[in-house]
């Protein structure tokens, strides 16, 4: 068996023959002498001294002072501000519109039984509506709904009379019968 020798592989073993061939490791240049000193020649004075502007720098860190800034996070209109009148106290005139009636003087007009608690529709003398339930203060005597059943609503009431004794007294509201 013969070999033949391919063309191909030929050229390219030269060519990397002839390209490696070329390249030898080099050594390094040496490092260059170090620089002479030049014998130290006594200072002389300048003949002129330069005038700058620029200003002396402080040894302490300047300290920033935003009093004269105005501050980014407040808008610019300015909602107006009106003086609202003091409340009166809470005993004399009462807070809520419920409180400023007798409880004899409501009226029931709809209890609402439910499966967690009871609501009861009451109506005030001037006719207004209020849905209330247990625990909601009623009354000008620090009335509190107690219960509401179906047919009635209890209030307890804790007041002081004129003697000065804190009397204690249970109201009972009832819904009116149908005709």
């Amino acid at each position: 068996m013969t070999r033949r020798n391919n063309p191909i592989l030929v050229a390219a073993v030269l060519l990397l023959v002839l390209a490696g061939g070329g390249c030898k490791k080099e050594a390094t240049p040496p490092s260059p002498p170090p620089p002479q000193q030049k014998p130290a020649q006594p200072a002389k004075p300048p003949v002129q001294s330069q005038a700058s502007s620029a200003k002396p720098v402080a040894s302490v860190a300047p300290s920033i002072d935003f009093a004269s800034r105005k501050d980014p996070f407040k808008p610019f209109i300015q909602p107006k501000v009106e003086k609202v009148a003091p409340r009166p106290s809470l005993s004399s005139a009462g807070l809520l519109p419920i409180q400023s009636f007798g409880v004899e003087q409501f009226r029931v007009s709809g209890i609402i039984v439910g499966l967690k608690e009871n609501k009861a529709l009451i109506v005030d003398p001037s006719g207004k509506g209020y849905v209330v339930k247990e625990g909601m203060s009623i009354g000008n005597n620090n009335g509190v709904i107690t219960k509401i059943s179906p047919a009635s609503i209890d209030v307890a009431e804790r007041f002081r009379d004129d003697t000065g004794k804190v009397t204690k007294r249970t109201v009972k509201l009832s819904l009116p019968k149908k005709n």
